[in-house]
């Protein structure tokens, strides 16, 4: 999603997480980089790389309507915590069309991106590639408005806007008009944020798609949490660093956690074996799997006599 001016500025398009994984909703995208892969439809902030709202693709949709194209449907779902608040989405020509514009502009959501030149609201004069290099036209409806322009000789690019109702070109060589510029500089938010989560990730090799899944989710997740925590703070740290300290804070807390549930089964064992029976040395610091009948006074292990101190009747790591 993306906007000029005081709109929001977000992108919205697709993500493509590497994995091999047998699952009947794998993709094969020849123009991705890891050619097989778990494919997510993604929308983040254009400025922060903030991840807004994430689908991911599991094959046809029984539940999506009859005669409704998959990318409008992906496009309303992903901007429905959006809709009615003038934002602007940016997407690619696989998503944009006249039929999304109108319903994003009844919601009060303006769109912008390119266009195939295949689709039927296309008009036949827009279809013609000979043209004069950086020359543009335009074309005006009610609700948006086309730009064909030329970058190169045989080579239109369609832009469909409907947040700018006046075009204006630049005073260069190239005069490229004001919804290009926009585009481009908009255009790459999915793609800037994929290769962010890439940098620093969690995945490792894994046969099961579930667990693929979650590797994203928590690469996603930490992205999301170094956004938030410099907005809140206003501080400036590298994200690696942030990830490290991320990583020991949740690592504690469970390693406390976990500590704690120990400690807590040492104390509800009984103080002595049962008659006629000796327990395993619980602390094995200078034995091995010797019997023992006491337990330790401040830990709470049974305790054998070469692994504790004569008075009072505690191990050595309590020393």
């Amino acid at each position: 999603m993306c906007g000029g001016g005081r709109v929001a500025k977000r992108a919205a398009d697709e993500q493509l997480f590497p994995s091999k994984t047998r699952c009947c909703f794998l993709q094969y995208i020849a123009t991705k980089p890891d050619k097989f892969g778990i494919k997510f439809w993604v929308a983040c902030d254009l400025k922060s790389k903030y991840i807004c709202n994430v689908l991911p693709y599991l094959g046809k949709d029984p539940s999506r309507p009859s005669g409704e194209r998959l990318s409008e449907n992906v496009v309303m779902r992903l901007m429905e915590p959006f809709l009615d608040k003038g934002r602007n989405v940016t997407t690619d020509n696989f998503f944009t069309s006249l039929s999304l514009a109108h319903k994003l502009l009844s919601r009060k959501t303006t769109i912008l991106g390119t266009v195939n030149k295949i689709r039927q609201e296309i008009p036949q004069s827009a279809r013609h590639t000979d043209r004069n290099e950086f020359t543009t036209q335009v074309f005006s409806t009610t609700a948006a408005t086309l730009t064909a322009y030329a970058a190169k000789r045989k080579k239109t690019v369609n832009i469909l806007s409907s947040m700018h109702s006046v075009i204006q070109t630049e005073n260069t060589t190239k005069r490229k008009p004001n919804t290009i510029t926009l585009y481009n500089t908009t255009k790459c938010g999915v793609d800037v944020m994929d290769q962010m989560v890439r940098e620093y990730t969690v995945r490792t090799g894994t046969r099961r798609w579930p667990v693929a899944v979650f590797y994203n989710m928590i690469d996603m997740a930490g992205l999301n949490a170094h956004v938030l925590y410099q907005a809140c703070t206003g501080r400036q740290e590298r994200r690696v660093d942030f990830l490290l300290e991320l990583a020991r804070e949740l690592a504690n807390s469970h390693m406390c956690a976990k500590k704690a549930r120990k400690e807590q089964l040492l104390r509800t064992q009984p103080s002595t074996p049962s008659p006629g029976k000796r327990a395993m040395c619980q602390v094995k610091h200078q034995c091995k799997n010797n019997h023992a009948t006491v337990r330790c006074v401040h830990c709470y292990r049974y305790t054998c006599g070469k692994c504790r101190w004569e008075i009072p009747w505690q191990c050595q790591d309590c020393e």
